[in-house]
């Protein structure tokens, strides 16, 4: 009698656990009911089902990432080359990714590859090798176009890779090594052009600065002439105002002997005429007058 209600409150127990479902916080689930499905995707947290009525599909909302494999692919000029890209995702609807495809992460490595080839076929090889954000952008818009039926958000796309013809390889290595020379030779120009200017600036500041130490040393020495001059002068007044001085003490008596001896001086020279000075009559006269 007691086995009945164990096995019931089991059996009751497991119905209750396999009901419950458990959605993370970057998970929805989608509920399928006699194979409908329900209008909005479940969670995050806990889900209740009806087991053996309810089918459950857990959907990842995170981006993620698929890795698209080299492709060969025909440029619009006739040129093979390889590329190997990767695209970004994410499903923003989780219903329409369970039910309008299969499996979208097959169907959408599919259109890559077959959208690729349609895009470089349009692109010259030039502007392939040269202009890869457009090319990006073009596969994103192109993708997304078709993505966003299923529910799927294509928010980027990378081309990792790009792998040109052999002869187009060799041709662009010597075209790097032709441009690194070129670059090279332009360097060592511009160093020898600024070798030269600093160089013909040091020879102008030199002159410069010899021009003003000659200029200096011009004026340092017509300032010592100049003063020297001035020095010259004033000793020179000085000794006259030191003669004035002493001429002002000399009595009338010591005059009338110095005119005599320079006449002395004068009778013992060999000129046969002798002029006499007003003064010196002057003096004669004073002299006779005195001894008178």
């Amino acid at each position: 009698m007691f086995y009945i209600p164990l096995i019931t409150v089991t059996l009751l127990l497991i119905i209750l656990i396999s009901s419950i479902r458990i959605a993370q916080e970057y998970e929805r689930i989608v509920v399928f009911r006699l194979g409908r499905v329900l209008e909005r995707a479940k969670g995050p947290g806990i889900t209740f089902i009806i087991p053996l009525i309810d089918r459950p599909v857990k959907v990842d909302l995170r981006e993620f990432v698929i890795e698209i494999p080299e492709q060969t692919c025909i440029t619009k000029d006739n040129a093979p080359i390889s590329i190997d890209f990767l695209i970004y995702m994410r499903v923003l609807d989780p219903v329409s990714s369970i039910v309008s495809v299969q499996n979208f992460e097959i169907a959408a490595r599919g259109l890559a590859t077959t959208t690729l080839r349609a895009v470089i076929g349009d692109i010259p090889l030039d502007d392939v090798l040269s202009k890869r954000e457009d090319i990006n952008k073009h596969l994103q818009v192109k993708l997304d176009e078709v993505t966003s039926r299923w529910g799927v958000k294509v928010t980027t796309v990378e081309i990792r890779e790009i792998t040109p013809p052999k002869e187009v390889k060799d041709a662009m290595t010597k075209q790097m090594a032709a441009e690194r020379t070129r670059r090279a030779m332009v360097t060592e120009a511009e160093g020898v052009k600024q070798a030269q200017i600093l160089k013909a600036e040091g020879e102008k500041q030199a002159r410069i600065l010899e021009a003003e130490g000659i200029k200096e040393a011009q004026i340092l020495k017509a300032e010592g002439e100049r003063q020297a001059k001035i020095l010259e002068a004033e000793g020179f007044s000085l000794a006259l105002m030191k003669i004035f001085e002493s001429a002002r003490q000399i009595d009338q008596n010591t005059l009338q002997l110095q005119y005599l001896e320079a006449l002395k001086l004068v009778g013992s020279s060999s000129s046969t005429k002798i002029v006499i000075p007003l003064e010196v009559l002057k003096l004669f006269s004073g002299i006779l007058k005195e001894k008178i």
